[in-house]
């Protein structure tokens, strides 16, 4: 069971405990403040358990953060407990994917059936999370305290896309048939064993705040804000990655006599985000 107690307290919210939109908006913007997005654990080769237990204790009571599987399956488990009509969704992501390449279901969001209409929520998706829920509603823009957002609909699928600088980039597609916690398992277990997982060689961390977002790319740090131009450093050395992680996403964490090493060595990768 979720100790939801401790989840507010975790995120800071203090309003009502009721299943509205308002309630939804208000849990879906301070999440991704508080909970960052991150890699670590498929990194350092700890294993990604989806446990409810397991959930609350890494992100909850852990300071830690998570990626997609475990950040949603969390707000899902808080959102039902609410009294929320929530249902678990696929997708494929698209984000930074060569047009024509095709890639597995890597991806989990959150269908909620309200009386206002269908929305969707996803605190997982790095950094271009969203802050707010939108409509399942196609061909409309949608603001929330970040970034505009639009849904696209072919066929049976959706394209979630972000505005991006003056243009709309493709996040990911996906349809409404509903998942449970067994497929989201063998989702997560290939992102945290495949040879080319992503995760397994690259260190991704993000952070909503009230006025941008901060983004980590291995060594490449990234501060957006609202109305400026993104400010982008390299961190050299292991001591200026885990200062970021620690101040700036507000991990904890974890103790692992490998930690250094392997941040060390993600140093040597230069990488500078687009």
């Amino acid at each position: 069971m979720i100790d939801l107690d401790a989840y507010f307290h975790r995120i800071g919210y203090t309003g009502p405990r009721t299943p509205t939109l308002d309630t939804l908006r208000a849990i879906q913007l301070l999440h991704p403040q508080a909970i960052p997005f991150e890699g670590l654990n498929p990194l350092l080769r700890i294993p990604v358990r989806l446990d409810s237990e397991s959930l609350q204790e890494k992100l909850i009571r852990g300071g830690r953060g998570g990626y997609c599987f475990e950040q949603n399956l969390l707000l899902m488990e808080v959102l039902q407990t609410l009294g929320f009509s929530v249902k678990g969704l696929a997708a494929r992501v698209m984000w930074n994917i060569p047009e024509g390449v095709e890639r597995p279901l890597t991806h989990l969001l959150l269908r909620i059936d309200l009386p206002e209409g269908v929305y969707l929520a996803d605190v997982g998706f790095g950094g271009l999370t969203l802050t707010s829920p939108i409509r399942l509603e196609p061909d409309t823009v949608q603001k929330t305290p970040h970034e505009p957002f639009r849904l696209i609909r072919t066929g049976e699928e959706y394209i979630l896309q972000a505005e991006i600088q003056a243009e709309w980039k493709a996040l990911y597609r996906f349809t409404l048939n509903e998942m449970l916690r067994p497929d989201y398992e063998v989702f997560s277990w290939y992102l945290c064993t495949h040879p080319d997982s992503y995760f397994l060689h690259n260190l991704p961390a993000a952070r909503a705040t009230p006025d941008g977002r901060y983004a980590l790319r291995n060594n490449t740090l990234t501060i957006y804000h609202r109305d400026a131009e993104p400010e982008r450093r390299l961190l050299t050395r292991a001591a200026d990655m885990r200062a970021a992680l620690e101040t700036l996403f507000l991990i904890r964490l974890p103790e692992v006599p490998h930690l250094d090493e392997v941040l060390e060595r993600l140093t040597e990768k230069t990488e500078v985000t687009p």
